[in-house]
């Protein structure tokens, strides 16, 4: 490995906009892209595929010496497998016309029309929607006329021969979120090194230039009367009215309010799941043992939030994208 282009995704949707402290940390690792969410695709019978979750930043000065942001953006859209299920080609047609459509309007009304180069498709596919995602795809491309990237999970990664290989110019390797977060109570959901290891352990090369993605943030899932009702991303304050149970479980000891909306009382039940520097160190060594990548690559850290990065020094931060060269 010879070079790490720096790179984070941005997945915040409701009203938030990059703070002076998040762009600090853009500048300070001199990240060189920025994949933003823009919007998510979701279907229902009545309305059939729909937008949703549409971003709400914008950086009017972009590109500019007084923009927030100088760094490459990155349109990401997110698409939730039940599109493909229940999708034909004329509506994939129309959805590509349509994706195609709205990043443009995007790009002006919230990014002062700067010019976009690649655009990353996320889609959790399956074996049996593959055939639609993979033709929406082939649809997209000549339509934006730019670099068609996709998020690649562990499993399609693993078995290319079942899952089929995307036709699109490359694809982000997505390490973290392997196990469902409600199956299995002992693992952590986000990341968890056997898991990862089980599946990097190929001696074959993908056949796409491959980038990485690595989780920088932590959740906890809370349970009330054994009922799983939500999940906390910003827990710090409820931290100290946590007493450990078992491994990553913890138990409430005081009646709290979090937000204003989460009301936690004594004995509720966490699942406090966090990923520790060291952690993503062992992912990474795994990775460069296990993986055939290219000589330069991107990194992308998941993701740009200030009070999630809290939990990492900058030094720390550094050597998730540094060590892969060395």
């Amino acid at each position: 490995m010879e070079k790490v282009d720096r790179a984070f995704y941005y997945w915040k949707t409701d009203g938030y906009s990059i703070s002076n402290q998040e762009n600090q940390i853009l500048k300070d690792h001199d990240v060189k892209k920025l994949y933003i969410k823009f919007f998510e695709v979701d279907y229902t019978e009545a309305m059939g595929n729909f937008p949703i979750s549409k971003t709400q930043i914008s950086v009017p000065s972009y590109p500019s010496e007084n923009s927030m942001i100088n760094c490459e953006i990155i349109p990401a859209i997110y698409i939730k497998n039940i599109v493909f299920k229940k999708s034909a080609e004329k509506d994939l047609d129309k959805l590509a016309d349509n994706i195609n459509f709205l990043i443009s309007k995007f790009t002006k009304e919230k990014f002062n029309d700067i010019t976009i180069s690649e655009i990353q498709i996320d889609c959790d596919w399956t074996a049996s929607t593959k055939d639609k995602y993979f033709y929406f795809l082939k649809k997209l491309k000549p339509l934006a006329q730019k670099e068609i990237s996709c998020t690649l999970r562990l499993y399609p990664y693993k078995y290319p021969d079942k899952m089929g290989v995307p036709p699109v110019d490359k694809v982000t390797l997505m390490c973290y979120n392997l196990i469902n977060p409600l199956e299995n109570d002992s693992k952590n959901s986000i990341l968890d090194l056997d898991e990862l290891k089980s599946y990097l352990n190929t001696d074959k090369k993908y056949p796409l230039h491959m980038d990485v993605a690595l989780p920088l943030y932590s959740w906890m899932q809370i349970y009330q009367n054994n009922q799983f009702t939500g999940v906390l991303y910003d827990g710090n304050e409820l931290k100290k009215y946590l007493k450990p149970t078992k491994p990553l479980w913890y138990e409430v000891t005081k009646d709290t309010t979090i937000d204003y909306k989460n009301y936690l009382r004594v004995g509720d039940k966490i699942k406090y799941e966090e990923i520790t520097a060291s952690k993503i160190d062992q992912a990474i060594a795994m990775i460069k043992k296990n993986v055939k990548l290219d000589k330069e690559i991107t990194v992308t850290l998941f993701h740009l939030d200030e009070n999630q990065l809290k939990n990492y020094t900058d030094a720390e931060i550094n050597h998730f994208y540094s060590d892969f060269t060395k």
